[in-house]
């Protein structure tokens, strides 16, 4: 079972990140937090990497219901969001798939609020692939 969906788009890094951020607002999820790998590389360890960044995605509704089901879940959210230019040149957007993340607990009711979440973050790659 992979982990991630990925779609390459043909733009710059930063126009990725807003397409994604875009994506993402309209399927009703937002943009937590921001985690700049790249800058984060340079700044603790004077290494160069090519552009890459992670955001946290959340669906408030989701979370909700994911935390009442199983209250250490938040060790998991949010949901990661990849953006990174590959070594082609192009951006890989690489989604995480939240039953791939979360198979290790069983819970039947978290296993619900993954899969519509799953079903969310699908759309958001589809979207992404088809702009």
């Amino acid at each position: 079972m992979s982990y991630h969906f990925t779609v390459t788009l043909d733009c710059t890094f930063d126009e990725a990140v807003d397409k994604a951020t875009a994506a993402l607002k309209e399927k009703g999820l937002g943009v937590l937090s921001t985690i700049n790998v790249q800058n984060a590389m340079k700044e603790k360890l004077g290494e160069d990497i090519k552009p890459y960044m992670i955001l946290g995605a959340c669906s408030p509704k989701h979370a909700l219901r994911a935390i009442g089901a199983e209250n250490k879940i938040g060790v998991m959210l949010p949901c990661n969001v990849l953006v990174q230019e590959n070594d082609a040149g192009k951006i890989d957007v690489s989604i995480v798939d939240p039953i791939a993340s979360m198979a290790a607990i069983d819970n039947p009711e978290l296993g619900e609020v993954a899969a519509e979440v799953q079903g969310l973050l699908k759309d958001v790659a589809h979207d992404l692939a088809n702009a």
